[in-house]
């Protein structure tokens, strides 16, 4: 079974140009690449793919902007296989990630969450860290190949979020009959894999890099934090969490979602440049997340 790759399109063309060669440069060939195009403007993308004229890759324009949530919906949608990657459109697969991917599938066809261990670059592809990274990568991520699954799941990603969702191959089933919320759009992937959780998925770690992810500060990431608007979102979703986790008795989970220890940090290390060149929302924001409020 091919490997679907899906990709909710919206960015920089020429960026998107080398994700869309480094799927094509795999040494597993059994993948299916399909581009959900969100109406970015001019045709570039389009021209390219016609150019290319490989029959594993499918290219898609919705006639209308569908936004963020709705489009990872029909990237999830478009899938086929047992798993699909929602691959962002400026990071790489380095050569053997499709193979990689599918010989643990192969392994462990039930497993709902896979996470190779991945390699973090800038914008012009070149190794990068930022505190995030280091945090993520140093202190979070497991130091050798592991499972967790349901309140362990919950409570390792709600202490601190060390996925790199671009790189995850979910189980198309599982994402799909669980779906992404609404309302939520900054911090879709947390979400969706939260509800993973307390459906009683399973994540599995491999500890084996073939992955590349793009930190740049023009990402959607980035700029929400200028705003207020992702650390207001997570504010209401640890809090929504928390309450979730003691009402189905896991303790673990709700201790990780009320303390939220990576979230706050996070936001503390936002404050300086959010109070010099952010608004007054998301100063304020920033402040309560920081503060535990």
């Amino acid at each position: 079974m091919d490997l679907d790759i899906c990709v909710p399109y919206w960015g920089d063309p020429a960026m998107f140009i080398r994700t869309i060669e480094s799927v094509r440069r795999q040494t597993d060939p059994r993948w299916r690449l399909t581009i959900i195009d969100d109406g970015y403007p001019g045709e570039a993308i389009a021209e390219h793919v016609a150019s290319i004229a490989d029959p594993r890759i499918r290219y898609r324009r919705n006639h209308l902007n569908a936004g963020i949530i709705e489009n990872f919906r029909r990237a999830i949608a478009a899938a086929e296989g047992s798993h699909v990657v929602v691959l962002g459109s400026d990071d790489l697969l380095l050569p053997g990630y499709v193979e990689h991917i599918r010989a643990t599938i192969a392994e462990d066809p039930l497993v709902d969450v896979i996470q190779p261990r991945v390699r973090v670059i800038d914008g012009d592809g070149q190794p990068a860290r930022s505190l995030a990274d280091a945090v993520k990568l140093g202190l979070l991520t497991p130091k050798h190949p592991t499972e967790f699954e349901g309140e362990s799941m919950a409570a390792t990603l709600l202490r601190g979020n060390w996925l790199y969702w671009p790189s995850l191959a979910l189980r198309t089933e599982t994402a799909s009959s669980i779906g992404f919320r609404d309302g939520l759009p900054i911090i879709l992937d947390l979400a969706l894999l939260i509800d993973i959780a307390f459906a009683g998925g399973r994540l599995r770690y491999t500890d084996v890099e073939c992955f590349a992810y793009r930190r740049h500060a023009a990402s959607l990431s980035q700029t929400t934090l200028r705003d207020g608007t992702r650390f207001e979102d997570e504010r209401r979703f640890y809090r929504e969490t928390a309450a979730r986790a003691e009402a189905r008795g896991w303790r673990r989970a709700a201790a990780a979602a009320r303390l939220r220890p990576m979230s706050r940090l996070h936001a503390l290390t936002q404050l300086p440049q959010t109070i010099t060149a952010g608004s007054t929302a998301s100063r304020r924001a920033t402040w309560l997340l920081a503060a535990g409020r």
